[in-house]
């Protein structure tokens, strides 16, 4: 699924059956999610503060409460987690995009999963992505906007996730 953002064309008929398959249920997560509600309502309030940006401060947004909430959601911890996908991830470097390599090394020496889980943290990779973005993004004001209204976008999270899951669960069993 992690690398669904950056497959493109017909690129995905050259992948192994199973990583085809999650690059397709990412594509419905990520349709999933674009056409939801909650989160649409969630992009609204952060457009005046991240322009065309508020896709990704919301997804941001939503993984920090992930994160931070993450024992609600995974018996592991996160930590134990993002070890284990740092480490898988690694063992895929043949078929991982150029472009998701070059993120990887930012994400995984700063240990960005863990590192969601704070407001300093998903400031820091906010910030990171204001300092490469081609034009004004905002993303350098992420820890205000995210505290200002800490409460209002974690109950959007809260209502959201859970849809989420219910969803992503039926599609990954219909695998097509």
């Amino acid at each position: 699924n992690f690398i669904g953002d950056h497959i493109k064309g017909k690129v995905i008929n050259d992948l192994p059956e199973r990583v085809k398959l999650g690059v397709l249920l990412h594509r419905k997560i990520d349709q999933f999610t674009d056409e939801h509600p909650i989160v649409r309502q969630t992009r609204i309030k952060l457009r005046p503060h991240f322009g065309k940006y508020s896709v990704v401060a919301s997804d941001l947004f939503y993984d920090h409460f992930l994160a931070a909430r993450w024992s609600d959601y995974s018996g592991l911890t996160l930590e134990e987690f993002a070890s284990d996908f740092y480490k898988k991830i690694e063992t895929f470097s043949e078929i991982i995009p150029e472009r998701t390599k070059l993120m990887l090394n930012y994400m995984i020496p700063n240990n960005w999963l863990v590192t969601y889980s704070t407001v300093q943290g998903i400031g820091r990779v906010m910030h990171g992505m204001s300092k490469r973005a081609s034009f004004y993004s905002g993303m350098e004001k992420g820890t205000e906007v995210l505290i200002s209204d800490y409460e209002q976008y974690e109950n959007e999270f809260r209502i959201f996730f859970p849809e989420l899951i219910q969803f992503a669960s039926a599609a990954a069993e219909t695998k097509s």
